[in-house]
């Protein structure tokens, strides 16, 4: 049940042939540690992916993995838009870095690229305004927190409103990606097809033409 309660890599190794993706195997999740960004904050990256859909991937790190969701329309700065955002397996940290073509037939098959990363800040807290542990928050359905990407910044919240924290990254669970009203403006959704890696500058098709001549 890696979508919704982390369950290492189990799933995330299960889906994939590691002698024809290129995508990292990381290591078995440890429970905690990993890196981490600047000052020790979390990692996240989000990377659109054109597999048989064209998506994005949403990526926050937790103990020493990504938890991740998919969403069909990208995180959006303007606090009205309520993207829907379908959890999916736990990736390994080393996929904050991954772009490439993943091989026709294999799970995934298509071309990602890096749209932003950074760090975030967890802000979830109880009534009393006491902090709540992040992967908690998650497990109970709802977790704020503050992207620093290149991209992406300010103020975000995922909720949980379809399937419970058993329900798994197959079991129907759905959840929102909301900006915040009290974040501070970023970027808006781009047109996926036109928008540039934050890492090296490379358009999807640019990737796939670049990877198809090797």
């Amino acid at each position: 049940m890696d979508g919704e309660g982390g369950d290492g890599l189990r799933d995330y190794h299960g889906k994939r042939d590691f002698g024809r993706t290129g995508e990292p195997a990381g290591r078995e999740a440890r429970g905690a540690g990993g890196p981490t960004g600047e000052g020790g904050a979390p990692r996240f990256v989000v990377q659109i992916h054109d597999a048989s859909t064209l998506h994005f991937d949403f990526r926050l790190q937790v103990a020493d993995v990504l938890r991740s969701w998919s969403v069909p329309k990208g995180p959006s700065a303007n606090p009205s838009d309520k993207r829907l955002a379908v959890p999916t397996e736990d990736h390994p940290l080393e996929y904050e870095e991954f772009e490439g073509v993943i091989p026709a037939g294999e799970y995934g098959g298509g071309t990602v690229i890096v749209w932003d990363h950074g760090t975030y800040e967890p802000l979830s807290h109880d009534r009393r305004g006491r902090p709540v542990d992040f992967a908690e928050s998650l497990a109970h359905g709802h977790a704020r927190f503050r992207l620093h990407g290149a991209k992406l910044r300010g103020e975000y919240a995922l909720t949980r409103f379809r399937g419970g924290p058993d329900g798994g990254a197959g079991a129907d669970a759905a959840w929102l990606l909301v900006k915040t009203a009290g974040g501070g403006r970023g970027h808006g959704t781009p047109d996926p097809r036109r928008a540039r890696s934050a890492r090296t500058g490379r358009t999807l098709a640019r990737v796939a033409a670049e990877e198809g001549e090797e």
